[in-house]
């Protein structure tokens, strides 16, 4: 005997109740048929019991003639229902491909909008994530890109989640007739030069002859990755912790791993214990250009290899691999004079740094490195300040940025290494706080 089919809002409704304490789910309203459902389902469940608040984003991305209508239709739909919407306007690069520029311009209006303890709901279902597995297959994604799209994820200072996943095209076109729902057709959708359109009008349709459960197989086998995924996320996370050991110079702020615990594993594990350290630093590399890691991982110990990578670079020192963005990678002024050595020292692009106790009579200023560099140490004379950085084990990356104290042409101190940092008697010592990385946001 066939079960009973659940009707859609309790289905929904059974998706987020986790997210029940939240302040508020936003959703994601373009206006199209699949949000449009989203956000009456919604509010149907809201009339049935008591709900975070809702409201809907609109994101007008000004690339059609016709679009100029759709922001006052979902205030339309939006009034009628009852729901607050915003609708944020938004720039769409030109580029080589716009869907992804849309994309990318659509979510960047999303994280800017999302607060602490919200939720946006988007309306993706079932049949687009059949098609989003098939479209990346196409383009030989590994079981990450195949995973398609996850049911949540972080999004800015809230979450995404997808609360129609389970739910077909054909369900949402039925639910929407039987309340008498209006909704944008988006004309675009019919131009085929857009790898999805062509997908899902020209390849499903085909696909759905002989194997009329395509998308729901397709749908599950993206579940399946899912789950794989996370299987290898564990092991990364089980190879990443032998190699986040404490190294001498974790003062410098730097995200960096052991290098030996890494070489112990076989390829395929280092390759992903990388993709998951990096993911939140930058775009991930393509397989043919892992090529880049092996020759910094197996390049003779006196070379100074670099592996640049979208969002940054990777260096190899110290026994240790360091990832280097934002303004480590800046070229750094000459001097910066220390008008007042009594106050913290800001440093353009490269922190700050502080004289404790009392400093030196006469002006100051702070320098960087050049070559040839020369600091008198008590009991041991006149030593070349290269010398002194091999003695320490100094990354050959901080050697160039390490703030030198400078009174008229004497080299006084070497700011943070213990030995070079400090006047003899200990009455003063120079500290540096290098700025920090901005992690996360690729």
């Amino acid at each position: 005997m066939n079960q009973p089919r659940i009707d859609l809002p309790t289905r929904l409704l059974k998706h987020m109740l986790p997210w029940r304490n939240a302040a508020t789910w936003r959703i994601a309203f373009s206006g199209g048929l699949d949000s449009t459902v989203l956000l009456h389902l919604l509010v149907t469940l809201s009339q049935r019991q008591p709900l975070p608040a809702l409201s809907a984003i609109h994101v007008h991305h000004g690339l059609q003639a016709v679009a100029e209508a759709w922001p006052d239709h979902c205030r339309s739909v939006c009034a009628a229902l009852g729901v607050p919407l915003d609708v944020v306007s938004v720039q769409v690069p030109p580029g080589a491909s716009v869907e992804r520029a849309a994309r990318d311009a659509r979510y960047a209006a999303f994280v800017a909008a999302i607060h602490s303890n919200e939720v946006l709901l988007t309306a993706q279902h079932r049949d687009d994530q059949a098609e989003t597995l098939l479209f990346r297959l196409l383009r030989g994604a590994g079981v990450r890109g195949l995973a398609a799209m996850p049911r949540q994820r972080p999004l800015g200072r809230g979450h995404l989640l997808r609360p129609l996943l389970d739910v077909s095209r054909v369900e949402l076109e039925a639910y929407a007739r039987q309340h008498g729902l209006s909704w944008i057709e988006d004309p675009s959708n019919d131009d085929h030069r857009y790898a999805r359109n062509y997908l899902r009008q020209r390849v499903f349709p085909v696909l759905a002859e002989q194997w009329p459960q395509a998308s729901a197989t397709l749908a599950r086998s993206a579940a399946h990755m899912g789950e794989a995924q996370g299987l290898l996320d564990d092991l990364a996370r089980i190879d990443l912790a032998q190699a986040a050991t404490e190294g001498a110079f974790d003062w410098l702020g730097l995200q960096s791993l052991a290098l030996a615990p890494l070489r112990a594993l076989s390829p395929a594990r280092q390759r992903n214990a990388l993709s998951h350290w990096l993911a939140p630093m930058t775009l991930l590399p393509d397989s043919d250009h892992w090529s880049g890691w092996d020759s910094l991982r197996d390049a003779a110990d006196d070379a100074r290899p670099i592996w640049r990578l979208a969002g940054g670079e990777l260096h190899r020192a110290a026994g240790r691999v360091w990832w280097l963005s934002d303004h480590w990678l800046c070229s750094l002024p000459g001097t910066v004079d220390w008008a007042d050595p009594t106050v913290a020292l800001s440093l353009p692009d490269n922190g700050r740094v502080v004289l404790s106790g009392t400093p030196p009579a006469g002006p100051l200023c702070v320098r960087y490195r050049q070559g040839g560099e020369v600091l008198a140490l008590a009991g041991r004379g006149h030593r070349d300040l290269k010398r002194l950085l091999n003695e320490k084990g100094v990354p050959a990356f901080v050697r160039g940025r390490l703030p030198l104290l400078y009174q008229g042409q004497q080299l006084l101190a070497v700011a943070n290494l213990a030995g070079l940092d400090a006047q003899a008697d200990g009455s003063w010592q120079l500290i540096w706080t290098p700025g920090n990385q901005d992690l996360g946001l690729s």
